[in-house]
């Protein structure tokens, strides 16, 4: 998603009651590392049941459980109501081995949730719990941004990042920029 408005508005990034929230969750040294924006249509279908950021910190045992170290923050751009085709989640997945959150989630044990919002509603998830979009049955567009923060010490190169302008980069106070990893573009 580009640093460019009417996409990028910097209280996206530096409402500082969702960043309380996240330094709560992980530690002060949080940095933000992706963005992204999904808009399902009229005509959408339901999305692949899924987690984000597949890679485990430690491939060789992929289910430890560990403290949290990154996460995801969401918001509509527009009021998210059930015909928008809200993200569906399967609570407490992320605790669960991914095959077994699986089975449970598809044999009915564990039921998918919507989560509708409105605007200025945040959703702050753990990006290994199964979810889904849902079809959106309505003219309007639904825009859900996203942005991962993740503790400073971690990094990965799973997605493709956008760079930031170097005009935007310089409006940003030091604080604002030692929140954001994303390359500068002259």
């Amino acid at each position: 998603m580009p640093f460019d408005p009417p996409c990028f508005a910097p209280q996206f990034f530096f409402d500082p009651d969702v960043r309380s929230i996240v330094q709560g969750l992980m530690d002060d040294r949080i940095v933000a590392d992706q963005w992204g924006c999904d808009v399902p249509l009229r005509g959408s279908e339901y999305q692949e049941l899924h987690v984000d950021y597949q890679r485990p910190l430690f491939p060789e045992v992929p289910d430890l459980a560990l403290p949290l170290y990154v996460v995801v923050v969401s918001f509509g751009l527009v009021p998210i109501a059930l015909g928008h085709g809200p993200i569906e989640i399967a609570p407490g997945t992320h605790r669960m081995p991914r095959a077994d959150a699986r089975r449970a989630v598809e044999a009915g044990g564990i039921a998918m949730q919507s989560v509708p919002l409105e605007i200025g509603d945040v959703l702050i998830r753990h990006p290994w719990a199964l979810h889904r979009g849902t079809p959106n049955t309505t003219d309007m567009p639904r825009a859900l941004v996203t942005i991962r923060y993740v503790r400073r010490w971690y990094a990965d190169d799973s997605r493709d990042v956008e760079a930031v302008p170097r005009r935007v980069w310089d409006s940003l106070t030091a604080d604002q920029q030692s929140v954001m990893r994303f390359p500068i573009r002259e």
